[in-house]
């Protein structure tokens, strides 16, 4: 028998420590950011939002926006603390109903302290009430909100949030969305998702959008002003609602002339990409002074500027393939942007085939030829091109020549097996350049990773790769419906440009 003596300071001390409950256990503060190597504060910790319900009211003559937001989140760890990510005036924070603490901090730190600590897996309501004129505030020396004639709008990449909504700003945390925004009788709210009703009273009309599906936090669009609005449906019953700005002047024409194609150009894209991910579809055109266009979900945003030229469908192409490629699959990080745009401009090339304007090789070939290996244009890596480069060219041409690349090397069967299956392997997710590879690998069967470090991780000119013999096939004629390359092969016979699928 081993007899043990405990001193009366250490059994005083167990006690103690028995005595306090685990709820008692420390709490800590979430992270300010989600952990992206590209925007360190972009985001944040300790939580995950399911859904933003937003309640506003926007002056259009003076900017002003006022909002009630709640979000429906979980506690991921034992908070003390938690931040979203927002720049207007807030004026009460409420956590499960009661009061809460707040403070700035950083660039777009809304810092909230609840009245109680949070455990962690605790279901969690966030009240914000605030207001503002989000075209007067700047973070990292830009804004997100463009100011309009009639009204404005929330439409930028990698952020645009913070200037209309508190949120947990990285695409990591998706989440459905119910919109309500109250404007002036004559204007009208543009937003994402299916437009559930309308309501006029005492000269304002509230316009009530819903985004049933996880949306990111950058997809969300906001749109006030003055609107003709048109409404279709596509082939395979998918609602779309088109809106352009009243005073597009020139440019309206061709604006209309290629977005009023979004449905055709959605049951297009579906033949190879799978069914179209979500319940709404459409785009807009608001009369802004920007030139560039974004694949907000379900309704993208396109500048006029882009149709100073004439039509531009396949413009449409690109924010159209974005909604598999980019929303329904959301990248990971944002150093992951060559699965957004290298898949939204091979689209296109794909666009070009099935309209007889260039084969995706030939466009290929023409891009690669191009650029001589001294051209800066090759010392971009698609796979990780920095935050200063996100956007450049390169990540788009570059991009699409590596799946071009892909395409030679493993075959059209493989090859469109890939590019309809993906969507639907991480459907309403996130995923990465890596998990793509390790996909493209497991549905053709061939070693990859010397490929893809090659065109999208060298800074120099891969040598041209050589064609690969794919099988010859017409485009079915309900391209609507979803299929496999293999059933096209087996059933469609011979047709079109030198073996390339249009």
């Amino acid at each position: 028998m081993h007899r043990s003596i405990i001193a009366p300071g250490a059994l005083a001390a167990a006690v103690l420590l028995l005595a306090i409950p685990a709820s008692a256990a420390p709490h800590s503060p979430g992270a300010p950011g989600a952990g992206d190597p590209y925007y360190p504060a972009y985001g944040n910790g300790g939580y995950d939002v399911s859904h933003y319900d937003l309640r506003l009211k926007y002056r259009p003559a003076t900017d002003e926006l006022e909002g009630t937001a709640t979000l429906l989140a979980r506690t991921t760890q034992d908070l003390s603390r938690f931040n979203l990510d927002f720049l207007l005036d807030v004026g009460e924070v409420r956590v499960n109903g009661a009061k809460a603490s707040f403070t700035t901090s950083g660039e777009h730190e809304l810092e909230i302290t609840p009245k109680k600590p949070l455990a962690k897996g605790t279901p969690v309501t966030v009240v914000v009430r605030y207001s503002g004129v989000p075209s007067s505030k700047r973070a990292y020396g830009f804004t997100s909100w463009h100011r309009t004639p009639d009204g404005g709008v929330a439409a930028n990449e990698p952020e645009a949030a913070a200037w209309w909504f508190p949120s947990n700003d990285h695409p990591l945390d998706k989440a459905t969305y119910d919109v309500s925004v109250l404007v002036p009788d004559g204007t009208q709210a543009i937003s994402n998702g299916r437009l559930q009703s309308t309501s006029s009273r005492l000269g304002w009309t509230r316009w009530n959008w819903r985004s049933a599906t996880p949306q990111a936090t950058y997809l969300a669009t906001l749109a006030v002003g003055r609107f003709d609005i048109t409404t279709d449906t596509t082939e395979s019953g998918v609602p779309v609602l088109n809106a352009y700005s009243k005073d597009l002047g020139p440019h309206a024409g061709a604006a209309r002339a290629s977005i009023e194609r979004t449905g055709e150009i959605a049951d297009w894209l579906s033949g190879y990409f799978g069914p179209y991910p979500f319940d709404a579809l459409g785009g807009y055109v608001p009369n802004t002074n920007t030139g560039y266009a974004l694949e907000t979900q379900t309704r993208p945003f396109y500048s006029p500027r882009q149709f100073a030229g004439g039509s531009n469908v396949s413009l449409v192409v690109h924010e159209l393939a974005h909604q598999w490629y980019g929303d329904a699959v959301s990248l990971e990080r944002w150093q992951d942007i060559w699965i957004n745009e290298g898949f939204a401009r091979y689209a296109q090339w794909l666009w070009s085939e099935h309209e007889g304007e260039g084969t995706a090789q030939e466009l290929a070939d023409h891009v690669y030829a191009s650029h001589p290996a001294d051209d800066a244009f090759w010392t971009v890596k698609p796979g990780d091109p920095g935050p200063e480069n996100q956007f450049h060219g390169a990540v788009y041409d570059r991009g699409a020549l590596a799946v071009q690349a892909l395409r030679n090397a493993i075959g059209d069967e493989a090859f469109f097996a890939v590019l309809e299956g993906w969507p639907r392997e991480y459907t309403h997710g996130n995923a990465s350049v890596a998990d793509f590879r390790r996909y493209a690998e497991e549905v053709s069967g061939e070693p990859l990773a010397a490929l893809f470090d090659t065109w999208l991780f060298q800074p120099s000119k891969p040598p041209a790769p050589a064609a690969r013999a794919a099988a010859i096939a017409k485009e079915p004629a309900s391209v609507h419906e979803p299929r496999s390359w293999k059933k096209i092969a087996a059933t469609d016979g011979a047709h079109g440009h030198g073996g390339h699928r249009h």
